[in-house]
């Protein structure tokens, strides 16, 4: 017997009954190891898999078949089910409702567009799967923290989804602390299962994945396997209609893109829309700002052709009904032609069907938001399709070096590269000072559990997995900050307790989330609600929302309400957010593409011709033999290629020695160039002198942190004091080696 063969074994009938029926004529590798190490040991597992490889299946067939028919797992919830987006459970939910109707398994959904009396049935009965969101679950050990041994008495399985947009974040980390304490309160740590498509380091994701839980976590190698794409980057200027727009005539081995009449709009937008139309696609923006803006062009573009509108949007400050219909009408295979313009919303495990194509506007950031990105097409068998287009003001004939440069572009050739040679995916970063996390938490305990010695306080926070790399001196300086600040009380008989200050905060329901979060305004326009935006325009005037535009009727300050109605055209929006972190390796990567000479066989004409100049115009400046280039006058530009902590740490480090160095004016752009001014043409070996600084001085990344700053970044570092801010500013979000390596290493 093959080993198939015995775990298709261990498969009770309904599974087996449900591979038959969807014509499975084998389980795939990664629901074999999935199936073997579930079955035959206690370890926690983690499943790294490209998406659509069925790790979801992986996941529950062994699962289920542990709990099925089995009395211990009916007294209380058996499988808890994590997931970061609610769409994403309400998917799941859907996807698994075949297989669960089949096993008599009950499932629960559970986040906050959930109805009480859903949530209530599994109140009174705790039994089989429960699928929630952190927030939800936070709410949950707050308000219910006495009930938590009858909810999860006979918890067998945590499984976490997406773990690669979980670990190294607040968000992640308030997981790994809920789950610590459930298991305090049930007296055990039920194993847990991670799934991700884009593990960057599975080794360290495994390490976290098993924190506090007492058991080994195993985390199988996914197979490689030769590379299958569709891949097209196209390149405009703006202000240059008469350009090429007919891109070239294959998409790496795809067939032509038709192109429609034209509407006499933007050149990138045209291929755009002729990319997409008549398909069933999504195009990505890596803003709800950018994604906004595209909608509204394709659906110009729509009118002025006289075609139908089929484009739809998906992004976070969407109402849910609106999210819905475009995720609904993507999964709906009697829609043929559906165009979703989104964010990272429909990034993760979303399973919106058989996708014709991604598109992609501009480059992502990361390798890993590319494939998480490109995973969305290509089921059923078909290689995955994208398309990038670059959009980019022509450079005026005096423009500086560093704004001649297609940064954009060079990072999208990049990132295909930097994957397909080495199959690097960026390891997630392990926060050492996670300060708001620990705010939060101490108290959310507090809340709980009412009042605590300071030294059982401490003891319950300190040994909360993500929180032990925090110093006890840090954390008592947090905890008599927050007791001077009344966040936190001491009573009369020596104990603590939420203080009223503490109060305000809890007490509203934004506090169960542990990212940053914004006052908004829900819109409205009749009995609809379309979204929110930050700040309400006046009356009479107009914003951007869904893809549309909408005049203002009236502002209810008092209920943060906007009550508007449709008009034509098109506008910009703007939300407060983070545009997120590059890797160093990236960036190398990037300099690489610029110098290598290499030709890229998914480049269509007009990108080929930008590259081609760029290339010419960085060779032409040197920037192939050195860092810093003089630009004219006083002005110089230094290109150290390094990723955002470490840029980060360079700027920091020429502004502390800028009197040294005798520069001045040091401005950056990203993380890509840094320009200066500097009257000694001796700037020209900045970099040289700068390794002499940090042979002579060393580089302590908490001198760099200068007086008078209070770096605030997370959601609760408003209420922590500067001191401590400053110290995890200089551990988290600098990068010391990456810096000394450049200088002190091996010169261009």
């Amino acid at each position: 017997m093959t080993e198939a063969d015995r775990v298709f074994a261990r498969f009770p009938d309904f599974i087996k009954e449900y591979i038959y029926g969807h014509g499975w004529s084998e389980l795939r590798d990664v629901q074999l190891d999935a199936a073997r190490i579930i079955f035959e040991t206690d370890s926690n597992l983690l499943i790294s898999s490209s998406t659509a490889s069925g790790k979801t299946e992986a996941a529950f067939f062994p699962i289920l078949s542990d709990i099925y028919d089995d009395p211990e797992a009916k007294r209380s919830v058996s499988v808890l089910y994590i997931a970061p987006l609610k769409s994403l459970i309400n998917d799941q939910f859907y996807r698994l409702d075949e297989l669960l109707d089949m096993s008599g398994v009950p499932v629960t959904h559970w986040h906050g567009d959930v109805g009480v009396s859903h949530k209530s049935k599994l109140l009174k009965n705790p039994e089989g799967i429960l699928q929630i969101t952190p927030e939800s679950l936070e709410a949950m050990l707050m308000k219910r923290a006495n009930d938590i041994p009858r909810l999860f008495g006979s918890l067998r399985y945590v499984v976490i989804d997406e773990v690669h947009a979980m670990i190294g974040s607040d968000r992640g980390n308030q997981v790994l602390c809920q789950l610590a304490r459930i298991g305090r309160l049930i007296g055990h740590h039920p194993r847990r299962i991670g799934l991700s498509a884009t593990v960057g380091d599975i080794d360290l994701t495994a390490e976290w994945l098993g924190m506090g839980s007492g058991r080994d976590t195993v985390a199988p190698r996914p197979k490689k396997t030769p590379l299958k794409w569709r891949l097209c980057l196209e390149h405009f200027y703006t202000q240059n209609p008469s350009e090429l727009q007919t891109p070239a005539p294959t998409l790496a081995t795809a067939s032509p893109i038709d192109r429609g009449g034209s509407a006499g709009l933007d050149p990138g937008y045209e291929f755009l829309y002729d990319s997409v139309y008549n398909r069933k696609a999504i195009v990505f923006s890596n803003s709800r700002e950018e994604t906004e803006y595209v909608t509204a062009t394709l659906r110009q573009i729509s009118r002025a052709r006289g075609d139908d509108d089929i484009f739809l949007i998906h992004h976070g400050n969407l109402s849910a009904s609106i999210r819905e219909d475009a995720e609904s009408k993507m999964k709906d295979e009697e829609v043929l032609r559906a165009v979703t313009c989104a964010t990272v919303t429909l990034e993760l495990g979303i399973d919106i069907g058989r996708l014709d194509r991604v598109a992609q506007m501009g480059s992502p950031t990361t390798v890993s938001g590319f494939l998480q990105r490109l995973g969305r097409s290509g089921r059923r068998g078909s290689p995955p399709e994208m398309i990038m287009v670059y959009r980019e003001d022509t450079p005026l004939p005096n423009a500086p070096l560093p704004q001649i440069i297609p940064w954009e572009l060079l990072r999208g050739i990049a990132i295909i590269d930097l994957y397909s040679d080495e199959r690097f995916i960026e390891p997630p970063r392990i926060k050492k000072m996670p300060l708001s996390l620990a705010f939060h938490q101490t108290l959310s305990i507090l809340a709980s559990v009412g009042e605590l010695t300071p030294r059982a306080l401490a003891e319950r926070v300190l040994t909360l997995p993500p929180l032990t790399v925090l110093g006890k001196e840090s954390y008592r300086a947090l905890l008599v900050s927050m007791i001077n600040n009344d966040y936190v009380q001491l009573t009369d008989e020596g104990g603590l307790i939420v203080g009223l200050a503490g109060e305000r905060i809890i007490n509203s329901f934004k506090f169960y989330a542990v990212f940053k979060d914004s006052e908004d305004f829900t819109v409205r326009c009749d009995s609809e609600e379309i979204g929110t935006i930050t700040t309400p325009p006046p009356p009479g005037d107009r914003f951007a929302l869904a893809g549309r535009v909408w005049e203002v009727k009236e502002v209810d300050v008092p209920r943060k309400l906007v009550y508007v109605k449709s008009v034509e055209g098109k506008m910009e929006v703007s939300w407060p957010g983070d545009s997120g972190e590059i890797h160093t390796r990236l960036l190398v990567a990037m300099r690489n593409v610029l110098f290598n000479g290499k030709d890229y066989a998914f480049l269509g004409d007009n990108a080929k011709a930008r590259l081609e100049n760029a290339r010419k115009v960085a060779k032409n400046a040197r920037m192939d033999e050195r860092y810093v280039i003089f630009l004219g006058g006083q002005s110089y530009v230094i290109f150290p290629w390094l990723g955002t902590r470490a840029f980060r740490t360079l700027r920091r480090l020429m502004q502390k020695y800028s009197g040294e160095l005798g520069i001045s004016d040091i401005r950056s752009e990203g993380c890509v160039y840094i320009t200066f001014k500097a009257k000694d043409r001796g700037a020209i070996d900045l970099d040289a002198r700068l390794a002499e600084i940090v042979e002579r001085d060393g580089l302590d990344t908490s001198e760099l942190v200068f007086d008078g700053e209070c770096p605030i970044f997370d959601k609760y570092d408003e209420y922590i004091p500067s001191e401590l801010l400053c110290d995890a500013y200089s551990v988290d979000r600098l990068c010391k080696e990456e810096v000394v390596e450049r200088l002190l290493g091996e010169k261009l």
